[in-house]
């Protein structure tokens, strides 16, 4: 028969073996959180964030058809680029 036994634990092995586990990835997290708020707070990311999500979301939608047809085939420049220049016969629809 397998017995089962309590070991007691105290709280700072807990928090050393916890904190040895998740040092590195939370070490890197926030480093990454702290040059985030470095550009936010010296104004390079701030003033356009909005600007360049939308871009950033229009650029990830581009490949559906109706982002495509509504939007950017009447950008100006960019309005060629994104023309569906296939053929009839080799559309499936």
């Amino acid at each position: 028969a397998m017995s089962l036994t309590f070991k007691p634990t105290s709280p700072y092995a807990l928090g050393t073996t916890w904190l040895r586990r998740w040092a590195p990835a939370l070490s890197i997290w926030g480093a990454g959180a702290g040059t985030a708020a470095l550009f936010v707070r010296v104004g390079y990311l701030g003033s356009y964030s909005g600007l360049r999500t939308f871009f950033f979301i229009l650029q990830l939608l581009s490949v559906t058809p109706l982002v495509k047809n509504a939007f950017l085939v009447k950008v100006p420049l960019l309005g060629s680029y994104y023309e569906d220049k296939t053929p009839a016969s080799d559309k499936p629809f």
